[in-house]
């Protein structure tokens, strides 16, 4: 089973960008579509972003569209959160998640369809 682990989170000022990444181990990356989530202090994990085992297929919360961009680089064992535009709202602990997968070009959108999580990442967006 792939273990992952998140890097990247931060302080950075409204409006400002951040890139997240998340390293899987193992050589069974590929085979795993991923998905990028946040929580909040007293709110609930919420999905952000998620991409196919291809990369070829993308989806996103309407919150984040048209400013963040999930990619992913199979060679590496990783998936990126490119973050741009932030907002105070985008603040939170923000997890990457794996979910094993024949379909090559699906997505996941909900929590409970992810097997493996990362340790979540810090995010800080100050006015």
């Amino acid at each position: 089973q792939v273990q992952l682990v998140e890097s990247g989170g931060g302080l950075v000022q409204a409006g400002g960008s951040l890139r997240l990444s998340c390293m899987g181990s193992g050589r069974t990356f590929s085979l795993y579509a991923m998905g990028w989530f946040r929580q909040a202090p007293g709110k609930e994990r919420e999905s952000v972003a998620a991409i196919s085992r291809s990369g070829g297929s993308t989806d996103y919360a309407d919150s984040v569209k048209g400013r963040f961009t999930i990619s992913r680089d199979n060679a590496k064992n990783t998936v990126y959160l490119q973050m741009n535009s932030l907002k105070l709202e985008d603040t939170g602990v923000y997890y990457c998640a794996a979910r094993g997968t024949t379909y090559y070009s699906s997505t996941y959108y909900r929590r409970e369809e992810y097997d493996v999580w990362g340790q979540g990442t810090q995010v800080t967006v100050s006015s």
